[in-house]
């Protein structure tokens, strides 16, 4: 797990929450302002206390009560309002921040999906999927739930920290003094603990997306997982991480519930300083009292204050306690935060947008000219790739793993962009080309079969929204798979889920009848067969010669069986191409397709993936 300097990540994370809370910012300042009358409210609740008190001492004489229950009950009364009006602002205070923070999350993930489909395929070579998938759950979810839960308690907290300490002053400025020189040495200890615990936030969080990745890897692949008799080692590889996350995840609640007693620890030293020298006060104007020289009331009044300064300083526990796991849950915040960051500054897909170039005619003629690509400098796929398809020719590239054959694809589709050379589309070179318009000139079929959640009509017609209903029934059946759909509860309008009960060749199949309906003037092949049965495949390989009949397509075939009557095989090995032209003429030079072709059938030789 690569190591960041925590400054900078912290400072990345910050960045990245002002970001999102900038246009909210009429909201947040509205809020403080509630807050601001909230915590006056809160504090001005114990002076009526005091008034109470106060009175009730003043009515005590010579053993006797002669109290004025009206004021009492005027103080009183004036409390309870106090303080359900303070509940009030407290109520739209945190409506307003709860609403505020769910809108800070949607637009956080209205951005990672932005964001997801202008990065480049590079970007997810050396990523897990649980990873990123981590990131826009998890991590937002993370960053939505601590604001909601901070934004709000952290303004009234140190709103009320500010106000108490004004209220103190103007009760006695030397009790005060025992508040504020206590204050810092809190906050310091604070700050010391949330540094230590950061980095076990931060691995909480990383450890959290790998746990995920590899959970959703074991889910995927469960069939292999138990075919190889992997379980074992798939279940050691899961038990360490979540061992890892189980650690940081205890280290950081560790420091996150220690924080709390901590607090309140330090509150009570403080109280019980308040509660010492206020005592040391009240016993010398009991002593001036004694003495002839000083009022009982000015006694009744010390007391109360002494009381209300120990009340004060109570309310103070509650906002430092309060910004003790505020401050767990910000490093939570800024771990999270940090992971978005990464995220959304990833470099972009260079921007395309004032490229306009177009072809007037798509015949369907690409040359390969000295093309030169690798994943990465250390790692050269296609070294010198020179070759020319024709308009309406069927190119078939074989060779065995690791040859190039899709990375030739992901090329031409400009997945990847090339390293050197050029690839040109009726002569025109794509890079001048918007990488858009250049994927709209191919209709695609993957290896792996993808298909939405949604109806058969919807998935069919994915790649041309404006397909009418018969262009589908007629591409479906000639792909055979309008027998299966139309057995479908509600046919096409049948929403695909695993209730279907398709097969890995039927779903195959759909896939090939969206690359038809889509009516792309070319067509690559990526393994489209790859998941069909004999049976199927011989239909589907007439429906293949009827659709690429007058277009220029590409097949990557595992069977050597199904591109037999293609016009021109290149034939691939070590990024470069070692033989090109028909089955017939390959097969007569009894080179290395025929060496791949003879071992297809007879289980020797070289293999093809």
């Amino acid at each position: 797990m690569p190591k960041k300097n925590k400054n900078v990540s912290s400072k990345n994370a910050l960045s990245t929450l002002k970001k999102y809370l900038h246009p909210f910012r009429i909201q947040i300042v509205v809020g403080v302002i509630l807050a601001f009358i909230s915590t006056a409210l809160r504090i001005c609740a114990p002076l009526m206390v005091k008034q109470i008190s106060q009175c009730i001492l003043n009515g005590y004489v010579d053993g006797t009560y002669n109290t004025d229950f009206s004021k009492v009950t005027i103080f009183g009364l004036i409390c309870i309002g106090l303080y359900v009006a303070a509940f009030i602002t407290d109520y739209i205070l945190c409506f307003m921040m709860a609403t505020l923070t769910s809108d800070v999350a949607k637009n956080m993930r209205k951005d990672m999906s932005k964001k997801i489909n202008l990065l480049p395929l590079r970007y997810f070579d050396n990523r897990n999927i649980g990873d990123v998938l981590s990131i826009v759950s998890n991590d937002i979810d993370t960053i939505g739930t601590t604001l909601n839960s901070t934004l709000s308690s952290f303004i009234t907290s140190v709103m009320t920290m500010i106000g108490v300490i004004a209220i103190l002053f103007m009760l006695n400025w030397f009790l005060a003094l025992i508040v504020v020189i206590a204050l810092p040495i809190e906050l310091i200890i604070l700050l010391l603990v949330a540094k230590k615990s950061q980095k076990y936030f931060v691995g909480q969080q990383n450890y959290l997306a790998i746990a995920n990745s590899q959970a959703e890897e074991n889910y995927t692949a469960s069939m292999i997982v138990k075919v190889f008799r992997a379980s074992d080692d798939a279940i050691a590889s899961f038990s360490k991480t979540n061992e890892n996350l189980a650690n940081a995840n205890k280290n950081s609640q560790f420091f996150s519930r220690m924080m709390l007693p901590l607090m309140t620890l330090l509150g009570n030293i403080v109280v019980s300083a308040i509660c010492l020298f206020g005592g040391t006060i009240a016993f010398r104007i009991q002593g001036l009292v004694d003495a002839g020289t000083m009022d009982k009331a000015a006694l009744s009044a010390a007391i109360t204050t002494i009381v209300t300064c120990m009340t004060y300083s109570y309310q103070m526990m509650q906002p430092l306690s309060q910004i003790a796991q505020l401050g767990a849950s910000f490093q939570q915040t800024l771990a999270a935060a940090s992971r978005v960051y990464d995220f959304l500054n990833a470099d972009n897909e260079e921007d395309e947008t004032s490229k306009t170039k177009t072809i007037d005619v798509v015949k369907g003629n690409i040359s390969f000219s000295h093309v030169k690509f690798g994943y990465d400098s250390s790692r050269v796929i296609i070294h010198d790739f020179t070759e020319n398809a024709k308009q309406g020719q069927k190119v078939a590239i074989v060779g065995p793993t690791g040859a190039g054959k899709t990375t030739m694809v992901n090329l031409l589709m400009r997945f990847y962009d090339i390293d050197g050379g050029s690839i040109s589309i009726e002569q025109i070179p794509s890079k001048e080309m918007n990488r858009s318009y250049v994927r709209s000139l191919f209709g695609m079929v993957l290896q792996d079969t993808w298909l939405f959640e949604g109806s058969f009509m919807e998935n069919l017609k994915f790649g041309r929204r404006n397909a009418t209903d018969e262009e589908v029934y007629e591409a479906c059946k000639a792909t055979h798979c309008d027998s299966f759909i139309k057995l479908q509860p509600q046919g096409y309008n049948t929403i695909l889920s695993e209730e279907c009960g398709l097969s890995a060749g039927q779903k195959q199949l759909v896939t090939i009848a969206r690359a038809m309906v889509q009516n792309a003037p070319m067509l690559i092949l990526d393994e489209a067969t790859s998941s069909v049965d004999t049976r199927t495949e011989l239909l589907i390989q007439d429906a293949m010669d009827k659709l690429t009949k007058g277009r220029t397509s590409f097949v990557i075939a595992h069977r050597l069986s199904t591109i037999k009557n293609s016009d021109l095989i290149l034939v691939m090995r070590d990024g470069d191409v070692i033989e090109s032209g028909t089955h017939d003429s390959l097969m007569a030079k009894h080179g290395f397709y025929s060496e791949l072709y003879n071992a297809q059938f007879s289980g020797k030789g070289p293999q093809i993936d």
